[in-house]
């Protein structure tokens, strides 16, 4: 039997992927040491852009690799009857405050899916929670065939 082979999806592929909002792992790096953390997400597919909310504990290593400006690394991945997907968003995080949420940033927002289980080790009331819009260089995607 045929071993299954890895192409590269188009970018209507990728924006269908990327478009259901869900759950990724975003990856940062300080020097040599990477950081990795999972996370939900929303995607604006007209602007090609993700939106991310992090949490952070007042002593979260967390914010040592997050902030205006960081470059960041967004793997999402689906497997389903049709075989695996990935979509890679690598690019600069811009903090999004309040004021300049748009309609098209709420309908994004609105397709995160934020899990009832949580990795904080407090309640979500002691968190300061910030959002974030990461402007992909690249958006690549593979899948199998």
């Amino acid at each position: 039997m045929p071993q299954p082979k890895s192409v590269e999806m188009t970018a209507a592929e990728i924006d269908t992927l990327l478009d259901t909002g869900g759950v990724g792992v975003i990856s940062f790096a300080d020097g040599d040491e990477p950081y990795s953390v999972p996370i939900s997400y929303g995607y604006d597919s007209d602007s090609r852009a993700v939106y991310v909310r992090f949490g952070f504990a007042p002593e979260s290593d967390k914010r040592r690799f997050v902030d205006d400006g960081a470059t960041a690394s967004l793997v999402v991945t689906d497997d389903d009857t049709r075989g695996w997907r990935s979509v890679v968003a690598r690019g600069q995080l811009t903090e999004v405050s309040e004021p300049t949420l748009d309609g098209s940033i709420v309908q994004s927002i609105r397709k995160m899916n934020i899990p009832f289980v949580t990795i904080y080790d407090r309640p979500a009331a002691e968190l300061e929670f910030e959002l974030y819009r990461l402007d992909p260089d690249t958006l690549t995607g593979r899948k199998e065939q």
